[in-house]
């Protein structure tokens, strides 16, 4: 099973703090996203107890790319609301002094969770409701799946959310080349 991508925008709830340090939802429970799936409450928390359990933690990466890490995440917690991250951006990086001045600029706003699914059910609308996740990784990202997840509190003009919309589109249609 391949790894999947969920993209989340958290509009102001993901917040910049002296430059490099970031915290906020990477994903929310019960929003239907782009792609039609549900992460349901509790999706998480098998996943990250075997992380504790092996001492191992969730990546921080730039556009979900493995050879690019950026910073660390210092807590990653499951709660009512959905999966809350914590870190800091690595500026001794160099494509982390770059997300860092793309995310005081406004430039990315996004975050995105890889994934592998363990348990997922279709309820009667179509949509998957995803019960367990086996989560890799939580990426900065530029286009995000969900739009109700964006870092930093930039506002929530047309504009933007018009570039949010077309990114699902071009997403879909990535999805459906990668299929053919």
């Amino acid at each position: 099973m391949s790894l999947e991508r969920k993209f989340c925008q958290v509009g102001s709830d993901l917040k910049v703090i002296d430059g490099s340090k970031i915290e906020g939802y990477a994903s929310l429970f019960g929003r239907v996203d782009q792609g039609g799936d549900i992460v349901e409450a509790g999706a998480y928390g098998a996943s990250l107890a075997r992380a504790t359990q092996k001492g191992s933690t969730v990546k921080m990466l730039w556009q979900h790319d493995p050879a690019e890490p950026i910073g660390v995440w210092e807590e990653v917690v499951e709660d009512a609301k959905g999966l809350w991250v914590k870190g800091r951006i690595l500026n001794d990086v160099a494509r982390g002094r770059e997300a860092v001045a793309l995310i005081a600029a406004g430039a990315i706003d996004g975050l995105s969770i890889g994934y592998r699914t363990v348990k997922s059910r279709k309820n009667d609308k179509g949509s998957r409701l995803l019960s367990e996740l086996e989560l890799w990784e939580v990426s900065l990202v530029t286009f995000p799946m969900l739009p109700d997840a964006r870092v930093g509190a930039k506002g929530d003009d047309p504009a933007a959310k018009t570039l949010r919309e077309m990114a699902g589109v071009f997403e879909d249609a990535r999805r459906h080349m990668a299929r053919d």
